[in-house]
């Protein structure tokens, strides 16, 4: 079994826990509202702009015995550099206030994904970063194109209202591909350590969903009280 082979079999129930939160499956089906759509662009914008940051950092911290992954992380730097403006250019174009959404605080689960992440690498083993690009590379590939289309055209957005999802959608089966070539490359010590970080990040991104879906339902619960009461 090759360690990416292991990566995926010791991750499988985090990630089936993140593939079947609630308004992941009815993102699937087109059965998402307009205020949970930018809410979810909302929350991504806030962890995608520390995507390259933390690059820098773990490229900065990997020890001289992975110094083979720095030429990694310089391809993944220049593809992912300023995809936080595209999100925000997704909004505006979906009817929002991008402005806004940049100046709001972030949802606890998105603050904790930053900041553990961060924690992983500067404090711990800076491998772990590549736990992260296992999940989000992953669940785009898995969901991000399929879900683009159903919520276009549920929602009648114009093309360029989903440019984060469908442009994540087909980049990352290349960046996939990649990503399984370095993990391959691992010893035992480094991949448990990438194995730790996937698991925790499943978690940790599958509580945003699940924070996203109960913040908006609460919000349209008090608006239909408000209005029963009017």
């Amino acid at each position: 079994m090759t360690a990416y082979q292991q990566l995926q079999d010791a991750t499988q129930e985090a990630r089936t826990w993140l593939l079947t939160t609630p308004i992941v499956n009815r993102a699937l089906a087109g059965n998402v509202s307009l205020e949970e759509y930018l809410a979810f662009l909302g929350q991504a914008y806030h962890h995608v702009r520390f995507t390259v940051p933390l690059m820098m950092a773990c490229g900065a911290r990997l020890p001289d015995r992975l110094d083979w992954l720095r030429t990694a992380l310089v391809e993944y730097i220049e593809e992912e550099h300023g995809h936080e403006k595209w999100i925000l250019d997704d909004i505006r174009a979906a009817g929002g206030d991008a402005d806004t959404a940049a100046a709001a605080l972030p949802d606890p689960a998105t603050r904790l994904m930053v900041a553990w992440i961060r924690d992983a690498v500067e404090h711990g083993n800076p491998v772990a970063f590549f736990g992260m690009v296992q999940v989000l590379e992953g669940t785009s590939t898995a969901l991000a194109t399929q879900a683009a289309e159903r919520l276009q055209a549920s929602l009648s957005l114009p093309n360029n209202a989903v440019r984060y999802l469908t442009s994540h959608g087909s980049l990352d089966i290349g960046h996939l591909a990649f990503f399984e070539e370095q993990i391959n490359q691992l010893g035992a010590d480094d991949l448990s350590v990438v194995i730790d970080s996937a698991n925790m990040f499943y978690r940790l991104y599958g509580a945003m969903f699940r924070g996203i879906e109960a913040r908006c339902q609460s919000g349209s619960a008090v608006e239909e009280l408000s209005h029963a009461l009017a």
